[in-house]
C-alpha cells in the first residue's frame, strides 16, 4: 500500500515544486519590470496621442484659419522661415502638409548644435513661431519612453525591461493556468471574485486582468524591441543578412532604381560622418520607417557650381510618386547632398523613401514597401499598430487601454508584495526543497537568453545571486 501511495503523491510534489519556481522567476521578473513598466505605459500612451496632442499645446504655432485664400510656395515660406532665424542657422527639414488648417514648419540646425522648428502661416507668409524640437514635450516623452533620458545606459535598461516582461508574461500565465475542475469555472478564472478580501482580492485582479492583457502586452514587447538601440541594431543586420530585413542599399538591388552612390565629400559632406556613410537614420526627419533606417544616402551627382532644383520642384516630383501630404523633405546641406522624401503614413503599404540629386530633380533612389523583405514588412505592420496609426482613433484607444491596463498590473503586484513581504526583507517566495525537472521551461528560458544575449546575461546573474543568496537554505529544507 505503501508503494502505491508514493507513486501517487510523487507528482503533486512535482507540481508544487515547479510553480514554486515559477513564482520565484515571476517575482524577480517582475520586481525589475514593474517601475519601469509603469513609465512605459504612461510614456506610450501620452505619445500614442501625439497627433491630438500636440496641436493642443501649440496651437499659437501650429494651426493657421483656414482663409481659403491661396498658399504661398514653399520656397516662398522657407525663405520667411530662413529670415527669421539667425544667418548662420541651416534649413535642414521641411514638413510638408495640406491641411488647410496646419502651418508650415522648417526645421534649422542652430549654431549651438540643437534644432529649431519655425511655423510660418502659408497664406500671408507669417512667423507664428519657433519651437526647440529637443526640448518640445513629445520628444521628452519619447526619451523617456525608450531610454529614460539617461543615453545608452536608459537604453539597455528599457530592452532589459521588454526582455524580462516575456519572461513575466510566460510564468504568469503559468500560473495562472487553472488546472483540474477549475477550468471550467469562470470565476477566479476568466473573471476576477471581487467578493474576495484582502490579498486574495488583489491576487485574483492581477491574475485575471494579467491573462486577458498577456497577447496585448507580448505584442508590445515584441514589436517594440526592434527598434531597441542595442538589440534591434543587431536584428535588423541579420534580418538584412539573410534578405528577410530592408534593403541592403540604395542601389545595387533588382527592386531598387537607382545610380551608384558617389564618394563622401573630402570636406565632411552629407556622407562624411564621423568616418562613416550617411544613414538615413542619421537625417534630421521627426520619423523614418524602421526598414530604411539604415540605408545609405546617396550622393548628387552634381557640383556646387550648379543651382539647386527649387522645393516647389521636390513637392511635385513627391506628388508624382503619391506621396501627397504629411511627409519630411530632409534639405541637402552640403554640395553633394541630396533632397531625402521619407513618407511614413499611417498604412504600411504606402511607405516610401525617394532621395532626389539636388541639382537635376533625378530621382537616385525609389524605396518602397515593396522593397523591403518578409521580415521587415511584418515589422512595418507592428510598428503601426504599437503606436496607434494604424486603424486610427480606435487602435489608439485600444493601445492605451493595454498599456494603462499592464500600469495597473505593476500596482496590483506591488501591493500584492507589501501586503506579503515580512519587515525588513525583500520578500522573495522560497525556494522549492525540491528541485523540479522543468526541461521544457529551462530550454524555453535558453533559447530566450540566446535570441537576446544581454537578457541571457542577466538571467544568469539572477540565477547565480538566487545560489548564492538562498543555496544554503535550500539544502538546509531538502535534508529536513
Amino acid at each position: 500500500m505503501h508503494a502505491p501511495q508514493s507513486t501517487l503523491a510523487e507528482p503533486d510534489s512535482d507540481v508544487i515544486a515547479e510553480r514554486r519556481t515559477l513564482w520565484r522567476w515571476h517575482f524577480y521578473a517582475g520586481l525589475f519590470v514593474m517601475p519601469l513598466l509603469i513609465v512605459l505605459a504612461i510614456t506610450g500612451t501620452l505619445y500614442c496621442f501625439q497627433p491630438q496632442i500636440e496641436p493642443m499645446l501649440y496651437r499659437d504655432r501650429m494651426i493657421v484659419a483656414d482663409t481659403r485664400a491661396p498658399r504661398f510656395s514653399q520656397d516662398a515660406l522657407l525663405a520667411k522661415a530662413i529670415a527669421a532665424e539667425p544667418r548662420d542657422a541651416v534649413a535642414t527639414l521641411a514638413q510638408i502638409e495640406t491641411d488647410p488648417t496646419r502651418s508650415a514648419e522648417f526645421v534649422f540646425r542652430l549654431p549651438s548644435g540643437e534644432s529649431e522648428s519655425v511655423y510660418v502661416n502659408p497664406y500671408d507668409g507669417a512667423v507664428l513661431g519657433t519651437l526647440s524640437v529637443e526640448h518640445r514635450l513629445m520628444r521628452q516623452i519619447r526619451n523617456l519612453h525608450r531610454g529614460l533620458m539617461l543615453g545608452k545606459t536608459g537604453e539597455l535598461l528599457m530592452e532589459l525591461a521588454g526582455c524580462w516582461t516575456l519572461v513575466m508574461i510566460g510564468t504568469g500565465v503559468a500560473l495562472w493556468w487553472p488546472w483540474g475542475s477549475a477550468g471550467r469555472r469562470a470565476a477566479g478564472v476568466w473573471l476576477p471574485r471581487l467578493s474576495l478580501n484582502g490579498r486574495a482580492w488583489w491576487r485574483d485582479l492581477h491574475a485575471v486582468g494579467g491573462v486577458w492583457l498577456a497577447i496585448g502586452a507580448l505584442f508590445f514587447v515584441l514589436s517594440g524591441l526592434p527598434w531597441s538601440n542595442s538589440w534591434g541594431k543587431q536584428f535588423k543586420a541579420l534580418a538584412t543578412s539573410a534578405s528577410l530585413g530592408y534593403p541592403k542599399g540604395a542601389w545595387g538591388e533588382a527592386h531598387v532604381h537607382s545610380t551608384a552612390p558617389g564618394k563622401a565629400s573630402p570636406e565632411g559632406g552629407e556622407h562624411a560622418m564621423h568616418g562613416m556613410a550617411m544613414k538615413m537614420d542619421d537625417l534630421p526627419l521627426h520619423q523614418t520607417p524602421w526598414a530604411v533606417g539604415a540605408t545609405v544616402v546617396p550622393d548628387s551627382a552634381g557640383h556646387a557650381a550648379a543651382s539647386r532644383v527649387p522645393l516647389d520642384d521636390v513637392v511635385a516630383l513627391a506628388a508624382k510618386h503619391g506621396i501627397a501630404d504629411d511627409y519630411g523633405i530632409a534639405l541637402p546641406s552640403s554640395p553633394t547632398g541630396v533632397y531625402t522624401v521619407s513618407y511614413f503614413p499611417a498604412d504600411p503599404q504606402a511607405e516610401r523613401t525617394l532621395h532626389v540629386d539636388q541639382y537635376t530633380g533625378r530621382v537616385l533612389s525609389d524605396i518602397s514597401y515593396q522593397s523591403y523583405g518578409a521580415i521587415a514588412q511584418v515589422i512595418s505592420y507592428g510598428t503601426s499598430l504599437h503606436m496607434g496609426r494604424y486603424f486610427g482613433m480606435a487602435n489608439q484607444i485600444i493601445c492605451s487601454a493595454i498599456s494603462l491596463g499592464l500600469a495597473a498590473l505593476s500596482v496590483t503586484g506591488f501591493v500584492m508584495w507589501l501586503k506579503r513581504r515580512p519587515t525588513r526583507t525583500l520578500g522573495a517566495p522560497s525556494r522549492p526543497a525540491k528541485r523540479p525537472p522543468m526541461r521544457a521551461w529551462r530550454g524555453g528560458l535558453a533559447l530566450v537568453g540566446v535570441v537576446f544575449p544581454l537578457m541571457g546575461a542577466t538571467m544568469l546573474a539572477v540565477w547565480c545571486l538566487d545560489r548564492l543568496a538562498f543555496g544554503r537554505r535550500s539544502g538546509a529544507q531538502a535534508r529536513a
